[in-house]
């Protein structure tokens, strides 16, 4: 089967944003994406990015990653934010032992989702480990056939350690609380684990994942997998809020005809020096936004080809180029929000619901700009990272 090239893909991903636009609604009011987007994505083959070529996936390198994912997300955020969940899950699995892949790419077009935070204690036993915790924030698990979640494994020696443990979501329960005022559609809801016995293959050693070690199962000759797990995922899940920034742009510019500025003169907004400012402003900063995703993604890509590490200054750095991409694209959702209008609260019109989106991706732990930022600015002041998600 010949492997879809950058340009069909992002072509692929491009045509489904009106589609993502005119479905935003309904996935907002389910707190999950429609099933017909589901479908659209699949039949799309958007879903096998990152998965091994072995298995049917088209290993992309991450630039097209990029591509595909702000296309989604400038469509709807959600959609872009549950891909790229699911893109980075799928490609975790290329980590476990070659049974555990098996098991999990057998199923035609399977769903992937996961947490990196360690919600679960897992206890050694015969032929495996012992689970219980719950993951909240688990985008997409109700729509998945698996999760790989992160856990904290009891070892002899009293110590613990951070481990991926590769669960069948049929093993999991699922809270449903995924009321919240932004990414409605993701379905992000809380998953629990309650005496899950979880056998040994399927337990992954979580320090040299982060650390970018060299695999030693069947896909250790590609180089998709050679780049650290946190370096990758903070360039997918950046796309999404860049896409989010370019749909807030061509959403305002839709409503723009025709519009007044009300108790002013102007009969035409589009005449007013200040929404000449804004707009500007708005399209610097998604161009900014727009730098910083792309430049991790060239990274990665030159890194994998090349089979050089990333230097510990460049792992930070593509930390501080999602906090970046996150605060540019809130930025510019700002400014457009803003010149919308009163008119632009109601439910119909998309601008309330992007600005709602990226400020809640805004807040995500890993994407937050201080956190990123003061992350960065250890390191150029000579100390050491504060964390192990580098």
């Amino acid at each position: 089967m010949a492997v879809p090239t950058r340009t069909e893909l992002a072509r692929r991903a491009e045509e489904l944003v009106p589609m993502l636009r005119e479905s935003a609604q309904d996935a907002e009011q389910q707190r999950r994406l429609p099933e017909k987007t589901i479908e659209a994505l699949t039949d799309a083959g958007l879903l096998k990015l990152r998965l091994p070529g072995r298995h049917g996936g088209y290993e992309s390198e991450m630039g097209t990653v990029v591509d595909v994912v702000s296309e989604l997300g400038r469509g709807d955020g959600s959609t872009g934010w549950t891909v790229a969940v699911w893109t980075i899950s799928s490609w975790m699995v290329g980590f476990f032992p070659d049974e555990t892949q098996e098991e999990i790419f057998s199923t035609p077009d399977v769903r992937v989702s996961g947490i990196l935070s360690p919600g679960a204690m897992a206890v050694p036993t015969d032929g495996g480990v012992i689970l219980n915790g719950r993951w909240p924030f688990n985008t997409g698990a109700a729509q998945s056939h698996w999760n790989t979640n992160a856990a904290v494994l009891a070892t002899p020696d009293g110590g613990h350690e951070p481990v991926m443990v590769a669960l069948p979501m049929d093993d999991l329960q699922i809270i449903d609380d995924w009321h919240t005022a932004g990414m409605r559609g993701s379905g992000s809801v809380t998953t629990v684990a309650d005496n899950l016995f979880v056998p040994q293959h399927r337990v992954l050693p979580m320090g040299p994942v982060i650390q970018g070690a060299p695999l030693t199962n069947s896909n250790a000759g590609a180089s998709i997998f050679r780049v650290p797990f946190m370096s990758m995922a903070c360039t997918t899940v950046g796309a999404s809020c860049l896409g989010l920034a370019k749909a807030a742009k061509e959403v305002f510019f839709e409503r723009l005809p025709g519009r007044k500025i009300t108790y002013t003169d102007y009969a035409d907004q589009s005449q007013a020096p200040i929404t000449h400012i804004q707009v500007a402003d708005a399209t610097v900063k998604i161009d900014e936004a727009d730098f910083h995703a792309y430049r991790t993604a060239e990274l990665l890509d030159r890194k994998a080809t090349a089979g050089d590490e990333l230097t510990l200054e460049e792992r930070a750095r593509i930390r501080l180029d999602l906090g970046a991409v996150c605060q540019r694209s809130k930025e510019a959702v700002d400014l457009l929000n803003t010149a919308s209008g009163g008119s632009s609260i109601y439910q119909d019109v998309p601008i309330q619901r992007i600005e709602r989106d990226v400020q809640t991706l805004n807040l995500h732990a890993i994407m937050h700009p201080n956190t990123n930022l003061e992350l960065y600015g250890r390191l150029l002041c000579g100390l050491g990272p504060n964390t192990v998600y580098i």
